[in-house]
């Protein structure tokens, strides 16, 4: 339940409906000036435009958001993966009466397209038949210009996690610089950030009754332009990091007042608080956050850390402030963030009339993201995990806001009685996390306050409920359920949070585990858990515990497949060897890995920027971080996952012995590698004639003879690391 303690904020249905609502709910919603007369419409309130295919489901959110402004009593059309090449397809439904809505898609369409090493991706999960290339990249740019171009009049208005992570200045890992604003990239008139259900149903109504979208500031969740700050409103200058060499004791520049050395602003109109504590406290409410200058930020990796930092800690909508940054001769307001849904809320957007299948015109295509969802339960939103290469909490808030039971068990029966092609099991009941769900904090003034990155890390805050009972009751009554033959849970587990439960862990084990369960240590090492704000081994190790007593306790042969990361901020060459002398110990054997990719405006991604430790107080002295960046060195942290593929041995053996680590190089179980190179693997790419090659797995097909069935016997590992 959301506390009472946060900023109120009007229920999403108790809006006066649109006039348009008498042309009632639509089957789906049109693609087609013909579907549109199929409607009997003549123009369509709003048109949403993504990089996706239009899926009429919950978990994809152009249909969520179109549903609910459906529900409010707008017509609303979709553009879905249109011809960027030009604004003929942004013209196909007419002009829009109040608004073009912009969003890349469920990803970010640069994430979409490249990989970690800044390679092309072969396909796209969000696409019919998975094929690749149907979106630009910068998504939401691209079509916000094309939007333009088509009807230089409409209002647009960007979001998605694209334009979410994009709000203020950011780093860009594709083009190694930070960039502005998406804001003025796009050319956009607004941005909201977030799952934005709030806003986009305020801004709705706001232009249907007459208001221009120059008028539409203020509004939790968005950010705009401004063109001086506003009456009443004061400035927390927040520009410079410490100087060092003062002959005073540092200033702290995220404390209530700001650094006494401070240039003053050079516009005199701006009322700057200087030192006046007990004033910026009692204007809270209209005190705004100046943050460093693109300008000055775009070449300075430490300035960049700041604003990072300053950023991240007005993320919880009980307390945080507005921040504003200066972009050349223009200036982006960003909001507070919007206050979360009310559990009744959350089941008013998922109980929508949503039709959950593709639209008509893809046929029988196949869309690689539908197929893996459509049978999935979204049950939460929301993380308070705070892991610092996660963006889950920068788009989605770290309260978490539940459905209610009820609304859950009509969505699988909903999923039972519609899917054609249902077989009896659900492939999840989770969101962001598994085990978060009507999690919170004991005390609401205490959550409302709370200024802190996670309530797990360092350990679990005495402050946060860690109840499993709710979640017990739910995934009990969902598998009673007449025709659901097995619930599966899917969705990231947080196994701190689980052994803090064991009822809960036995109910997982028992009856929701199919054989293997991924969790995510995401590494061995301190060093870099403690950059990711990760547990450490030894909670990984008491979950391993419980899993393997409860399993057996079942008379089930289920394993832990662990997921790992590999060149995150941090990590040194030897913390990857550790991990690859652990993952050969207990038998693993990754499929797959997956290095860091520093997506904007996660803190790992301020910290991959700057090479220092964002996590705590920035400044120019601070002690410098390990930063795997350069090609070879993230190859090597990937090889050293699949430390048993021959194609990685050449690159791992010259590690090895830079290390003067030569004892984990030969032919015995201890060692690591062996000291041969099979014919055929160079390190470079396999031969050319593979027919003539025994090629080695790279995983088990199977268990030893002998082993039998034992609970914690080596294990078929096709683990993915993460």
């Amino acid at each position: 339940m959301i506390s009472s303690a946060l900023p109120t904020a009007p229920d999403l249905f108790s809006y006066r409906k649109y006039w348009a609502k008498r042309f009632g709910v639509a089957p789906v919603f049109p693609m087609s000036r013909s579907e549109m007369d199929e409607l009997g419409w003549d123009a369509c309130d709003v048109i949403l435009v993504t990089g996706d295919a239009y899926i009429d489901h919950p978990s994809f959110g152009m249909a969520l958001i179109g549903r609910l402004l459906e529900a409010q009593g707008f017509r609303v059309g979709i553009i879905s993966q249109p011809d960027w090449t030009s604004a003929n397809d942004f013209r196909k439904l007419g002009r829009p009466n109040l608004f073009f809505g912009v969003t890349g898609g469920n990803m970010d369409s640069m994430v979409n397209r490249y990989t970690s090493d800044k390679k092309i991706r072969s396909n796209d999960a969000y696409t019919p038949n998975g094929a690749a290339g149907k979106r630009p990249d910068r998504a939401v740019n691209v079509y916000s210009h094309r939007c333009r171009e088509a009807f230089n009049d409409v209002p647009i208005i960007i979001g998605g996690i694209e334009a979410s992570l994009r709000r203020i200045a950011h780093y860009d890992y594709w083009s190694d610089k930070v960039r502005k604003s998406v804001l003025l990239d796009s050319k956009a008139d607004l941005l909201v950030y977030g799952n934005a259900e709030r806003q986009i149903v305020e801004i709705a109504h706001r232009l249907a009754n007459g208001e221009t979208i120059a008028e539409l500031t203020g509004i939790r969740g968005t950010a705009h332009f401004v063109k001086q700050i506003p009456e009443g409103w004061v400035v927390k200058d927040s520009t410079e990091v410490d100087k060092p060499g003062v002959l005073m004791p540092p200033v702290n520049p995220y404390q209530e007042e700001p650094a006494c050395d401070l240039k003053p602003t050079e516009n005199p109109d701006e009322k700057v608080v200087q030192f006046d504590r007990h004033l910026l406290r009692g204007k809270r409410a209209q005190t705004v956050i100046r943050l460093p200058d693109y300008d000055a930020l775009k070449d300075d990796p430490i300035l960049y850390a700041h604003a990072s930092r300053v950023m991240h800690g007005e993320t919880n909508p009980g307390n945080a402030r507005a921040l504003i940054q200066q972009h050349g001769n223009r200036q982006v307001w960003i909001n507070p963030p919007p206050i979360p849904l009310t559990t009744a809320e959350m089941d008013g957007v998922f109980d929508l009339p949503y039709s959950r299948v593709p639209h008509k015109e893809y046929g029988n295509a196949n869309v690689p993201a539908f197929e893996m969802i459509q049978h999935s339960v979204n049950i939460m939103r929301g993380c308070f995990g705070g892991c610092t290469f996660c963006s889950i909490t920068e788009h989605e808030g770290r309260i978490i806001q539940s459905r209610s039971e009820d609304s859950i068990i009509r969505e699988i029966e909903a999923i039972r009685d519609t899917s054609p092609n249902f077989t009896g099991h659900i492939s999840d009941l989770g969101g962001p996390t598994a085990n978060m769900y009507r999690l919170a904090c004991k005390d609401p003034k205490i959550e409302s306050a709370c200024r802190l990155p996670s309530c797990v890390y360092p350990g679990i805050c005495p402050n946060l409920n860690t109840d499993h009972t709710p979640l017990i009751k739910l995934y009990r009554r969902a598998r009673a359920l007449p025709g659901i033959k097995k619930i599966f849970i899917a969705s990231g587990l947080r196994y701190d949070l689980a052994v803090e439960s064991p009822e809960y862990v036995k109910e997982l084990v028992t009856y929701h585990v199919g054989g293997y369960l991924k969790i995510a240590p995401e590494h061995t090492e301190q060093g870099p858990l403690s950059k990711m704000m990760k547990p450490g081994m030894g909670t990984y190790d008491r979950f391993k515990e419980m899993f393997d007593k409860y399993s057996k306790l079942a008379g089930k042969e289920q394993y832990l497949i662990p997921y790992f990361i590999a060149a995150h901020p941090g990590t040194a060459d030897n913390d990857m060897l550790n991990l690859a002398l652990w993952l050969k110990r207990n038998g693993f054997r990754a499929d797959q890995v997956q290095a860091f990719l520093p997506s904007p405006m996660a803190i790992a991604t301020a910290m991959y920027h700057s090479g220092k430790n964002t996590l705590k107080k920035v400044s120019r002295t601070a002690e410098d971080i390990a930063i795997p960046k350069s090609v070879k060195q993230r190859r090597l942290h990937k090889a050293l996952l699949r430390y048993h593929d021959p194609e990685n041995w050449p690159l791992i053996r010259e590690a090895l012995k830079a290390m003067g680590r030569n004892d984990l190089i030969g032919n015995g179980k201890h060692h690591l590698i062996p000291s041969f190179q099979p014919k055929g693997f160079t390190g470079k790419g396999r031969a050319a004639t593979p027919d003539k090659i025994q090629r080695f797995k790279t995983k088990y097909t199977g268990f030893d003879k002998g082993q039998g069935s034992k609970v914690g016997s080596r294990p078929t590992n096709n683990s993915k690391t993460k």
